[in-house]
């Protein structure tokens, strides 16, 4: 079986599974194929909700894949709904690639139950915006492995990483496949490794789909590119480097390294993210030139940040007494407010000392800087709404009589409530946006995955069938 059959067969989804949906198909699929398919428990959540992996087939070498690193990313875990079947079914498809898979579809199920709301649609800015969720740094499981660097000590993994963990130091994977998306923007991959005879592959299976590469920005100016839309795994040590280059001092962070780099300190792994979104404009791909220089364009998206952030700072000010520790929802926002607001001097020294930034801009670098980040924006004033309701919600089921208090919340939230709305009417008439279907990102992520893992397969086997099925 060649692999276009495979990324061919991907369903039409329509909606996202909820995390008892994806409960109760990995534990179908481990009874429907129980010589092929084993279940266990690789941890449990803060909340204490059972972390399922699959143990699929019995290959010499071991491959390790999880699904919602971020709980706002679910396509993924369609990828391994998919995918987990698709091995199960495939007797030849498992001996091919010659792994044993260890697939855990959703690695944060407190998180994911908390973005649930916009999981069947409707698929728009605004549904998504409004019931957004993402935790801070230090409460990702993707960010919270431990790290010594300079003066950086992590060593407080959340238990959903160490349950990842674990299984990295048990099965040293030579392939993991850490399935993250994107909001919004263009298809983008990152690898551990330096691989040039994949690059193409893997634009190739974002373009069959008529999905657009993003050839913008990179998410942070630390990142290096390998090739187009091609990056090298984030590294919290570039992240540390580069602030201190540009600030002089060392960075305040306070969340760990990465599942890469923690893989990489167990053993020789192939990590790989297929970074794809929900939402594209096709400007995102545009490399004419526009009419601002790229420098001009960086300047304009820090002052268009700091602007709005002081003003979502100014809102959580004025219910801040009534916001409880408890909250989930604003950790994330303060972070990012401290951030801009603080760190915003690092970018416009790295702005203002690359000549290179004095040449004309791509129009999708101007778009990137822009509109992208407006979108990137409007989450945080979702999340600082989301912020309101939930303490209004927590006083209603309080004995207390929290009366004034509550309608003090509710003076806020309704003004953040009808700036939600008009940011997001603002948006949609500014960009000229597709809502991607699901199949074609689960058929772009399946394929990445089997890029990378059959070029391990020939690397090790070469001359097997491995080292020709996937060509």
């Amino acid at each position: 079986m060649n692999m276009q059959e495979v990324v061919n067969n991907v369903p039409d989804y329509q909606v996202f599974l909820t995390v008892d949906e994806m409960d109760r198909s990995t534990r179908e699929l481990a009874r429907e194929f129980p010589s092929i398919v084993t279940v266990f428990e690789a941890g449990t959540s803060r909340k204490g909700h059972s972390i399922l992996c699959m143990k699929i087939g019995d290959g010499p070498k071991n491959a390790l894949c999880f699904a919602c690193p971020h709980p706002n990313e679910p396509i993924g875990a369609m990828t391994m709904e998919y995918f987990s079947r698709a091995l199960a079914e495939n007797d030849q498809l498992r001996e091919e690639l010659g792994f044993t898979w260890y697939i855990i579809k959703c690695i944060d199920p407190d998180g994911v139950r908390l973005n649930e709301q916009w999981f069947k649609g409707p698929f728009n800015l605004y549904n998504y915006t409004k019931n957004y969720y993402r935790p801070i740094g230090y409460e990702q499981v993707e960010w919270t492995f431990p790290i010594d660097y300079k003066e950086l000590h992590f060593h407080n993994p959340l238990p959903e990483t160490e349950a990842l963990m674990k299984i990295i130091d048990e099965t040293k994977p030579e392939f993991m496949y850490s399935l993250h998306n994107a909001g919004f923007g263009g298809a983008y991959w990152y690898l551990s490794h330096d691989l040039p005879q994949l690059y193409d592959r893997l634009r190739n299976s974002a373009l069959k789909q008529e999905i657009p590469l993003s050839l913008g920005e990179p998410e942070e100016p630390f990142i290096t590119k390998l090739s187009p839309a091609v990056f090298k795994s984030m590294s919290i040590k570039d992240a540390y480097d580069f602030t201190e280059k540009y600030t002089g001092a060392a960075p305040d962070i306070k969340n760990g390294t990465s599942s890469s780099d923690y893989a990489m300190s167990q053993g020789d792994c192939v990590t790989l993210l297929a970074e794809l979104p929900y939402f594209y404009d096709p400007r995102i791909q545009d490399m004419s030139e526009g009419e601002i220089t790229r420098r001009e364009a960086i300047l304009q998206n820090v002052e268009m940040n700091k602007a709005h952030f002081s003003a979502l700072k100014k809102m959580l000010t004025e219910v801040r007494p009534y916001i409880s520790l408890s909250n989930p929802f604003v950790k994330l926002v303060d972070e990012v407010i401290q951030f801009v607001l603080e760190g915003s001097e690092a970018k416009i020294q790295w702005a203002n000392s690359q000549p290179e930034f004095e040449q004309p801009a791509k129009i999708s670098e101007i778009f990137d800087n822009l509109q992208t980040a407006k979108f990137y924006n409007g989450l945080y004033l979702g999340l600082s709404v989301r912020t309101i309701e939930y303490e209004i919600e927590r006083l209603q089921l309080e004995e207390a009589n929290n009366t004034a208090v509550i309608a003090k919340l509710q003076h806020t939230l309704e003004k953040g409530s009808k700036q939600l709305k008009d940011y997001c009417e603002q948006l949609e008439n500014e960009l000229n946006y597709s809502v991607i279907p699901i199949q074609k990102l689960v058929r772009i992520q399946i394929e990445s995955g089997l890029i990378v893992a059959s070029h391990i397969s020939k690397k090790q086997r070469d001359g097997s069938l491995a080292s020709k099925i996937f060509e």
